[in-house]
């Protein structure tokens, strides 16, 4: 489906910033009226390493805000983008060096049988001590049981997550009278440096009439006998599986 890149890297730097600067944690903290500032230091984005793991749309959209901010941005990429290497002086780089050098990691990739679990124990222990990873592209690219893992440690400082591997039947539901059966998730959610939104980076105005309107041509297309835009052909799928 296509809808406006826009919408999700804004929303993965919306979680940067918010975890960054512990906004989640200011604003419940305000509405009991405890304005103090004990535990709510950031650190400056400027001068910060950013590593983006898949420079499709997406992420393209992201290095150029992230280039704003006065980053220093790596990026790896089956296929790499030259007019971000041009206009942004991003680096391409393998996963380990990413890895190895990145303070804020943000994952744009899908999901593959060779993507699945990307950010494992193997992956997070070759990581920044307290460094930040960001998700709006697959839940199954974090195992999240090693993610908490790291979370425990605090070897990872904090983590944003607009998606979550064993998101079905969760998200997109109003489960507030309920029970949460997911014991991962629940963990995942008692960490005060965990931000977990509930898929709904795509969700602006903008992207909504995108979704609109290539399904409205989608179907003339399909009336016509044209070909479809973004159209899944099941042996593609199988090919990912």
């Amino acid at each position: 489906m296509v809808y406006s890149p826009h919408a999700v890297a804004e929303h993965a730097v919306g979680l940067v910033l918010a975890l960054n600067r512990k906004i989640h944690r200011a604003y419940a903290r305000v509405r009991e009226w405890n304005f103090s500032l004990d535990s709510l230091v950031g650190f400056d984005l400027h001068g910060k390493t950013v590593g983006l793991v898949g420079t499709g749309r997406i992420g393209r959209a992201e290095a150029h805000i992230f280039h704003g901010f006065g980053c220093r941005i790596l990026a790896h990429d089956v296929q790499p983008e030259p007019t971000l290497v041009a206009q942004l002086g991003v680096r391409y780089v393998d996963l380990a060096e990413i890895y190895r050098e990145s303070h804020i990691i943000s994952l744009h990739v899908p999901l593959t049988p060779s993507t699945h679990h990307l950010i494992d124990a193997n992956a997070l222990s070759s990581m920044k001590s307290g460094v930040m990873i960001i998700n709006t592209g697959r839940g199954a690219l974090i195992d999240s049981r090693a993610l908490i893992g790291a979370l425990k440690t605090r070897h990872v400082g904090a983590a944003g997550l607009d998606v979550y591997e064993e998101e079905e039947g969760v998200f997109f539901r109003d489960l507030s009278n309920n029970v949460l059966q997911d014991d991962v998730l629940a963990r995942l959610l008692t960490f005060p440096n965990v931000l977990v939104t509930s898929h709904q980076a795509f969700l602006t105005k903008e992207a909504l009439a995108n979704i609109a309107n290539t399904t409205l041509s989608n179907i003339t297309a399909f009336e016509r006998g044209e070909s479809l835009t973004n159209e899944v052909r099941v042996n593609e799928v199988l090919r990912q599986r």
